[in-house]
């Protein structure tokens, strides 16, 4: 028999919850493709709210007030506060990504905002 595993709301808010707690005064690292960093921006004292739907939105996160290099923003990476436990891997776009940016094209010495940052718990494995 296949596997079907599905996570009620309830279920996935607890997860979701765990995950948002070790991303307190964490990190935000935006790169390319190749890995160059464009970016790197911190997580609020409260990185999240509580979840919903196993959906976490995050809290207002700290500019990058000069951004290192320059290039086309293609994922992030969020780490812990201790800047080298890795959370998870995500998109970048300006619409329809996980992470949204103004402009995927960084220069560098440029101030880098982030519009907003969602990241789900899938309910169904």
């Amino acid at each position: 028999m296949a596997k079907n595993l599905v996570l009620e709301d309830g279920a996935v808010n607890v997860e979701a919850d765990a995950l948002a707690v070790l991303c307190n005064n964490g990190y935000i690292r935006i790169k390319t493709a190749a890995d160059l960093l464009l970016a790197e921006l911190r997580f609020a004292a409260t990185a999240f709210p509580a979840a919903a739907a196993g959906v976490l939105t995050a809290n207002a996160i700290t500019d990058e007030d000069s951004a290192p290099n320059a290039g086309t923003a293609s994922k992030y990476e969020a780490y812990k506060s201790d800047g080298s436990t890795k959370l998870w891997t995500g998109t970048v776009g300006t619409a329809d990504a996980d992470l949204i940016l103004n402009s995927v094209a960084i220069s560098a010495g440029a101030v880098v905002s982030i519009t907003s940052l969602e990241h789900t718990v899938p309910k169904q494995a």
